[in-house]
């Protein structure tokens, strides 16, 4: 997998961030070719990621990257913080962990909606969301 253009960097510091970074990612992915439905799961998955970095962190950053492979095009997600680490990846991965009171959702969600995703976390290191959604069907 190689990268194909400039990443993106959106500051996620307020929720008005969530919606600049989930209609950014809409952009480029419609026009990397990516059908309108793969367009809103990117979308999502964004919020999601988003929402944790506000929740968990307070403020990180959200980098567009697209890239390609031998076989197609894609659009690499980037979540950064600096907040407290995920104590266990593994459980965060599960539908319905929570250590917010919340639905439990996030994580799980995005790893359903995009094809790829890679967590690297550090209790009291931050934590690096990496998903990729790869174009199908051209």
């Amino acid at each position: 997998m190689r990268d194909i253009a400039t990443a993106e960097q959106v500051a996620i510091e307020r929720d008005r961030d969530i919606v600049a970074a989930r209609q950014r990612a809409r952009a480029i992915v419609l026009q990397m070719g990516f059908s309108p439905g793969a367009a809103t799961l990117v979308a999502t998955a964004i919020s999601e990621l988003a929402r944790n970095i506000l929740l968990y962190a307070g403020r990180g950053e959200i980098v567009l990257q697209p890239v390609e492979n031998s076989a197609d095009c894609g659009l690499a997600v980037v979540a950064r913080d600096q907040g407290p680490g995920i104590p266990s990846v593994a459980q965060a991965l599960e539908d319905g962990y929570s250590t917010s009171g919340r639905l439990g959702l996030g994580l799980p969600g995005v790893k359903r909606l995009m094809d790829e995703v890679q967590i690297d976390s550090r209790v009291g290191g931050g934590t690096t969301v990496r998903a990729v959604k790869w174009r199908r069907g051209t």
